[in-house]
């Protein structure tokens, strides 16, 4: 008599193929496809009501909204990944030999900015922890400039409460994302840089064969600790061929919409209402810091501006304390110096990643805070 393995599965089901396994995972394929045409859609009235940003922002708002109220989307495996990938080939491209020696000139400053930005999270640290009564730990990492993963794993580590981390990142890059491309449209002068797309137009071979080598470069990337690989990997990939004169290459506008509703999806459904009510006055306090650091960033732009004749708007960007790739994406919908804001953020990230530990010890030291953690 022949007997069945428990481990596999019962008589009469198929197994899923292999390729549609992480469609499975993600909600099945009907729900991802509803979710893009309300993504879709949410992006054509954006442009339709004149919305900076309007195929993230709209799509953002849109699955944002549906997933806190307990809607249940799902958004396409990789899709974000892939998204950021064809903005960081783009970006790179556009770095030419008189960019890096403005980028040179501009070292020192981006090093100053980014002890700034270290300042004011610091500040938010002190606020956050009052606000939301965590302990020391939770509130440095909290509010720390650095990716959500690193430091909710890193919270952890220390003792924090991871959870509350990812909130309060949850909302940071969610406040950046929504306010600071439309203040910057709002209040901001638009530049005058435009982007040539007609060498990308043709040639989609090479255009795909490019997209290809941007993410195995950011799939290589990914064990190292360098934060947000599928951005800043295709960046360095495209920085090396451009301004080598090896390729001169553009993304198409419809490749750039397609990235965009690919990464405002992905951002609209990290919402998660059960997330967001479990920690009722954490998520609080961290809109509260969250609007603290954009004003940080906005005031800390006038003395950037000020010291170093880049505008205002190129600044303000420059200094956000979250969304690197959404703060790309503002400068290059404005016009400005992408290439610049890109060269502040990785400072940024640079910095704050190699360096988070000691900081943390001097956070420590200074408010004579405890290690345990209290949630």
């Amino acid at each position: 008599m022949e007997v069945e393995d428990p481990l596999r599965e019962p008589r009469g089901k198929r197994q899923r193929p292999w390729l549609a396994a992480p469609f499975a995972r993600a909600g099945g394929v009907p729900r991802i496809l509803a979710t893009y045409v309300i993504a879709a859609i949410a992006g054509y009235v954006a442009v339709r009501v004149s919305l900076p940003l309007p195929w993230m922002l709209g799509p953002f708002f849109a699955c944002g909204a549906i997933s806190a109220v307990g809607g249940r989307l799902a958004f396409l495996p990789m899709g974000r990944e892939m998204g950021q990938v064809a903005i960081g080939i783009g970006v790179g491209m556009r770095f030419t030999p008189a960019i890096l020696a403005a980028m040179l000139a501009l070292l020192p400053a981006m090093v100053i900015a980014t002890l700034y930005v270290i300042a004011f999270t610091m500040v938010a640290a002190l606020i956050f922890r009052r606000l939301a009564a965590v302990d020391t730990t939770t509130a440095f990492f909290a509010t720390a400039a650095g990716g959500v993963a690193d430091m909710a794993i890193v919270a952890q580590e220390q003792g924090g409460n991871p959870n509350a981390v990812a909130i309060v990142h949850a909302l940071r890059v969610s406040s950046v994302v929504s306010l600071v491309p439309i203040l910057a449209v709002m209040f901001g002068t638009p530049g005058q840089i435009d982007v040539p797309y007609a060498e990308a137009n043709a040639n989609p071979l090479l255009l795909m064969l490019t997209l290809l080598a941007g993410y195995l470069v950011a799939v290589a990337l990914k064990p190292t600790p360098l934060p947000n690989p599928w951005l800043v990997g295709p960046i360095f990939l495209g920085l090396f061929l451009g301004a080598s004169g090896i390729l001169s290459l553009a993304i198409p506008p419809l490749l750039i919409i397609a990235a965009q509703i690919a990464i405002g999806t992905w951002l609209g459904c990290q919402f998660k209402r059960e997330v967001i009510v479990t920690l009722p006055r954490v998520a609080a306090a961290g809109l509260v810091v969250s609007l603290f650091m954009i004003s940080a960033a906005a005031l800390g732009a006038l003395v950037l501006s000020g010291t170093t004749g880049l505008p205002y708007t190129t600044g303000f960007l420059a200094l956000a304390p979250a969304a690197v790739t959404e703060m790309v994406l503002t400068a290059q919908y404005m016009h400005l110096d992408a290439e610049l804001v890109t060269g502040f953020h990785i400072m940024r990230i640079a910095i704050v990643s190699s360096t988070i530990l000691a900081v943390f010890g001097f956070y420590v030291k200074l408010t004579g805070g405890k290690l345990e953690s209290r949630l």
